[in-house]
């Protein structure tokens, strides 16, 4: 269990990694940059929009939303972009 949780944790560190690169990329279009920007301060805000204390949609909100936005953002940035940030960071991890 321990050794998922390590893989699951290094593949999202990847996937943060890939996505601080694809707002970065010049061909990524705006809109794309827009629904990242708002996974990430929804991520980062000290409160949620839907509180915790409310039983089952408290908790869901965050598992639900941010999902939602980082698939939105994807359907928007072409392929090419993505698979140009991914190959930099897998570069990055095997030159060090």
């Amino acid at each position: 269990m321990l050794d998922k949780l390590k893989a699951l944790t290094k593949q999202l560190k990847k996937e943060f990694d890939v996505y601080r690169l694809v707002l970065k990329h010049p061909e990524t279009p705006w809109i794309a940059k827009c629904f990242l920007g708002l996974a990430v301060g929804y991520l980062l805000l000290p409160f949620d929009l839907i509180p915790d204390f409310i039983p089952v949609i408290g908790q869901l909100d965050d598992i639900v939303i941010i999902p939602l936005l980082l698939y939105l953002a994807l359907l928007f940035i072409p392929k090419s972009v993505i698979q140009v940030c991914r190959e930099q960071i897998h570069q990055q991890l095997h030159s060090n």
